[in-house]
């Protein structure tokens, strides 16, 4: 597997990066904090991450503004601009429909996203996310918060890994010394340490509350019991205010779930049950099938669906008859349509 990482421009100008993997369906990820598009395809923490996200599927990841490969030293660092990051990207990539997933603070870009674009987005996934911020949902704290946002402007920086550790078991209680160790460099590469307290002091004032009633596509909540960075009564609430909403409890103490640990293994068997695939979406098409039909919703021709296939023009012919017949259509045109409503052909709209 392979990443193709692309720029585009935002609403302000400001370049955002994005990575595009696998092949399917799309799903996007929503931009959240401490991102680098490069480090994380080699991270062992978040490539597990990446590879099942990918499977079945086109992802498609991006660096928040001020973090990994976007523009820093951004003037506009705010909710409103986070989400308008996201409309540029998707806009960009070419996408139509897609599945979106917000993790963190990803969670209420991603509601904001969907109650402005409710027609774009066939199905959503939270998780470890909340509707508000810290400042919001427990100002008695403030001076508290503000004080690690001083920890972090003057101590990321710093060669001395000690201040960035302190974040790092907040995100990963359960992590190995090692594991940390990454965590702990990938918060020093994802952002300058003035930009990161400025994104996090962003990300702390969102309150999307009267929003998240606005959701109406299919919803998936899940968040860890234990969660250190937000608390598992947010992401209850959270589901509760999502009309028909499915809430899943995680039994783990990190806020970015390991490889190792059962409550990853039972994230992605919920994910992957939840959000539809290709043959998920025709049970009744063959897997090479579902591959021609992929094609068609791409816009290849016979001969072209053969040449990247490897398959003889005639064969190909042979299963398209059969693929009309077995998704009840009598033409191109309309095997293009319904294919594309249902999430396939995404791939050639991202390249």
């Amino acid at each position: 597997m392979q990443q193709q990482i692309r720029f585009c421009k935002s609403f302000d100008g400001t370049r955002i990066a994005y990575a595009v993997s696998g092949e399917g369906p799309a799903l996007v990820r929503a931009p959240h904090w401490l991102t680098h598009l490069e480090y994380e395809w080699h991270s062992p923490i978040w490539r597990p991450w990446i590879g099942a996200l990918s499977s079945g599927r086109t992802l498609v990841r991006m660096d928040e503004r001020g973090c990994g490969l976007a523009d820093r030293g951004v003037a506009d660092v705010s909710f409103e601009a986070f989400v308008r990051d996201l409309e540029a990207v998707v806009d960009a990539a070419g996408l139509e429909r897609f599945a979106l997933i917000g993790h963190s603070q990803g969670g209420p870009i991603s509601i904001e996203y969907v109650a402005r674009h409710p027609e774009r987005v066939t199905h959503l996934v939270l998780l470890g996310s909340y509707a508000r911020g810290r400042f919001k949902r427990q100002p008695e704290l403030r001076d508290e918060f503000e004080a690690q946002l001083k920890l972090v402007e003057v101590g990321w920086g710093r060669d001395d890994p000690s201040y960035r550790q302190l974040f790092a078991s907040q995100f990963m209680p359960g992590a190995t010394l090692e594991q940390l160790r990454q965590m702990s460099e990938l918060q020093r590469m994802s952002s300058h340490p003035s930009e990161a307290a400025r994104i996090l002091r962003a990300f702390n004032e969102i309150d999307v509350t009267a929003t998240v009633p606005a959701v109406a596509c299919p919803t998936l909540v899940m968040h860890a019991r234990g969660d250190l960075r937000v608390p598992f009564e947010e992401g209850r609430r959270l589901a509760a205010m999502i009309p028909g909403a499915r809430f899943v409890p995680l039994e783990s103490k990190n806020h970015i779930l390991l490889e190792h640990e059962p409550a990853y293994a039972r994230l992605f068997e919920e994910l992957h049950a939840f959000l539809p695939g290709d043959r998920d979406t025709f049970p009744a098409l063959t897997a090479r099938e579902s591959q021609i039909l992929d094609q068609i919703a791409q816009g290849l021709d016979n001969s072209q669906i053969a040449a990247r296939l490897e398959l003889s023009e005639k064969t190909v012919r042979n299963h398209v008859s059969h693929i009309f017949d077995k998704i009840h259509v009598e033409s191109r045109a309309q095997a293009i349509v319904l294919a594309r409503e249902r999430g396939m052909g995404q791939r050639s709209r991202t390249s």
